[in-house]
């Protein structure tokens, strides 16, 4: 190919004398979609407004009996858990459909702790005031035929356990034989039947309320750890913070120590994972497969197994070994990446406000998240009570919808004198209940496009705050007095339109992502190779698509911050100027992002390691003081992903740094040439390591060598 044939990436920056770093005459831009993310923002607080009028969480926290009532709630306070009249229909496979027995169910303040039959308890006073307490009403003076006909009261009790606010009896074993309260059988009030056969009913039961059961033990874990969570946490950001001071002042040590720790964490936690390993030889079933053993709610369990340390130790093993092989093939790219690190140590120097600007996101995010969490609660309780007829003879309307206010009069009634109207479940239809699946999906996109849009600005901040620096004529005394606040003011002015326009593009690939996995997830069982085959390139090309739309948006919202653009003409220029530059971004700018994904990993693996210790109670100095706990991987996982994103916070400032002064120094390489009247804005130690990475003959003058001669030829 001829030099004449090479590709066209835009024409290099000239120089410009009146060029001074980030304009600050400036005009709004992309007013348009500014416009439509304020209308975006009010429909979503409409929708909120309209989902927190209809929605009530209650119907997701405590039990409801079969007219529709939350035990423990209102007139119902003192009877907190929920008790099934004949726990033998819960054994019926419509449990499974509706999420509801076919058997009247009152809130009672205590679960019964004796076994007898209705018949037994009428005919003593002190044991039928006892019996009355689980009556749907007080059935007075009337018989037994007459209070079971009318299901005024259970036809037995049986000695129970309260397990998720629900009363479920105390089976037991006597040798093979399962009992209920020490007895092997027990009359319903048609028959007597075994107690083995309360098994059937108690496990449709269970499987209807296992999630909830996972969810509230894991909501008591952390009520129990939130406080050590906090201190981990909070034990993060002293890290965090110390790693950043130590960059600021000792970048050249510090990265190398990151290095090498990172190394060493890693092959701790290979030797750690060995131990265990072998130590689980000759425990009894240790041996089983992950497999065979299938999902477990409480992941302890997984510890005691064998082949679980065995998967720790290859992927600890792979890791450690990629790790290290970059390391030997990019030595030479990071000594190189280090002294961009110095740089960006510098400029954060100059700013110091910058390290501390991640917290102001955390708080946004946590609004935006938690915004949508309660939205979408709100959203998804904002059905109303169904009510369905159940009978225990052939009716021709089982199942039907009913209204239990006036279903002792209507004509279901008469057809069907044994029928009842019972609470079914959640899910009737509100005055807005046909847009319901349209106001989850506006929740769920807001939710992405707002989050972008916090991130972007943070971005376009940090980079209009570095790029001052950069641009400094002489440092600090051509910045502005306050970069950061300066830089935020111009990004929320100007600039918010490009900032939603780009966080929009970006909300929209993750959305759809979202509904591959939702279809991915739906088409599991499915046989059909070809549909699965092109969900999974689908997935992939939206999940690179989705890469590149972030590193496009991150160098756009640089470009805005300098020069004030619109989002489109910034997005085209930054790329024009890295593909200008392409090998310099792989070999330079990716090696430093490298590094500083070390130290996240780092602060994470320390952290994460003290953690485990403290949770699992393997250490005796922590057995004292660590909660009891559930499942103790609850807080564990916690403390792993908060202190991730708190790491990822602060070093996502030494990355927005780097990559500002990154593209400053590739377009000060195409303004200046090195000669005194157009000097390179660089530092003389920038300026030698990166011409001489490009095999620069010689090191043509920086501005620091510059101003040292201006203000020589002046003095003399």
């Amino acid at each position: 190919m001829d030099m004449e044939e090479k590709p066209n990436y835009g024409e290099p920056k000239k120089f410009d004398p009146n060029f001074k770093g980030p304009i600050q005459n400036r005009g709004c831009t992309d007013i348009i979609c500014c416009i439509f993310f304020i209308i975006a923002i009010a429909g979503y607080i409409a929708v909120g407004i309209l989902a927190w009028t209809h929605g009530d969480p209650r119907k997701v926290i405590y039990p409801t009996d079969s007219m529709g009532q939350y035990c423990g709630q209102g007139k119902l306070e003192k009877q907190p858990l929920l008790f099934y009249f004949n726990m033998m229909k819960c054994a019926s496979p419509m449990v499974l459909l509706e999420f509801q027995c076919p058997t009247p169910q009152v809130c009672v303040e205590k679960c019964p702790n004796r076994t007898m039959t209705l018949i037994k308890a009428i005919t003593d006073q002190s044991d039928w005031k006892y019996y009355k307490e689980y009556c749907r009403e007080d059935p007075g003076k009337k018989s037994v035929p007459q209070i079971l006909q009318e299901k005024l009261c259970p036809a037995y009790l049986i000695s129970s356990k309260p397990f998720l606010q629900r009363c479920f009896p105390s089976l037991g074993k006597k040798g093979e034989v399962i009992t209920v309260g020490n007895q092997e059988t027990f009359n319903d009030g048609e028959k007597t039947r075994d107690a083995k056969d309360l098994v059937a009913g108690m496990k449709n039961a269970t499987i209807v309320m296992e999630g909830r059961q996972v969810a509230m033990k894991i909501f008591e874990d952390y009520t129990k750890s939130w406080y050590w969570i906090l201190i981990c946490l909070l034990i993060a950001v002293v890290l965090s913070l110390i790693f950043i001071v130590l960059l600021r002042y000792l970048a050249g040590i510090m990265v190398w120590v990151m290095i090498l720790m990172v190394v060493i964490v890693i092959a701790y936690g290979i030797a750690h994972c060995s131990i265990k390993y072998v130590n689980l030889k000759d425990s009894p079933g240790s041996n089983i497969t992950l497999q065979q053993l299938g999902f477990q709610p409480d992941f302890s369990v997984y510890l005691h197994i064998r082949q679980t340390w065995l998967a720790f130790i290859i992927i600890l093993a792979i890791l450690e070994l990629i790790i290290i092989l970059l390391l030997i093939f990019l030595r030479n790219r990071i000594r190189i990446a280090v002294e961009l690190i110095k740089e960006a140590s510098r400029a954060i120097g100059f700013v110091m406000s910058s390290l501390f600007y991640p917290i102001f996101t955390f708080l946004l995010l946590t609004i935006v998240i938690a915004y949508w969490g309660v939205t979408a609660v709100f959203l998804s309780t904002s059905s109303e009570p169904v009510y369905k007829v159940f009978n225990e003879t052939v009716c021709s309307h089982s199942r039907e919808t009913c209204d239990p206010e006036n279903f002792t009069l209507s004509q279901i009634k008469k057809d069907c004198p044994q029928s009842e109207c019972l609470f079914a479940f959640y899910g009737g239809e509100t005055p807005y209940h046909k847009y319901l699946i349209f106001f989850q999906f506006y929740n769920v996109f807001l939710f992405f496009w707002c989050a972008n849009f916090v991130t972007a600005l943070g971005q376009m901040t940090l980079a209009g705050a570095f790029a001052s620096y950069y641009w400094a004529f002489k440092k600090p005394t051509d910045m502005p007095a306050f970069p950061l606040c300066a830089s935020l003011g111009r990004s929320l002015r100007y600039h918010t339109g490009s900032l939603a326009f780009g966080s929009l593009i970006l909300a929209i690939v993750q959305v759809i992502r979202v509904l591959l996995e939702y279809i991915d997830h739906k088409l599991k069982g499915a046989e059909n190779k070809f549909a699965k085959f092109l969900l999974c390139c689908l997935k992939c090309c939206f999940w690179c698509l989705e890469k590149f739309i972030k590193f496009i948006n991150r160098n756009a919202y640089i470009m805005v911050a300098i020069y004030g653009k619109n989002f489109c003409r910034s997005a085209t220029d930054a790329f024009m100027l890295l593909m200008r530059n392409v090998v310099r971004v792989v070999v330079l700018d990716k090696v430093t992002d490298f590094i500083l994904f070390l130290g996240k990993l780092l602060i994470v693996g320390l952290v994460g390691i003290f953690a485990f210790f403290f949770f699992s109670g393997h250490t005796e100095a922590f057995k004292g003081a660590a909660p009891s706990l559930h499942y103790y991987w609850v807080p564990i996982l916690t403390v792993l992903v908060g202190t991730y994103l708190i790491a990822h916070g602060f070093f996502s400032v030494y990355a927005m740094c780097v990559d500002t002064l990154f593209l400053c120094f590739c377009e000060d390489l195409e303004r200046n040439d090195g000669s005194t009247e157009r000097s390179y804005y660089m530092t003389a130690e920038l300026c030698y390591i990166l011409m001489k990475d490009t095999d620069t003959a010689q090191t043509p003058a920086s501005r620091d060598e510059t101003m040292q001669l201006k203000d020589f030829n002046e003095n003399n």
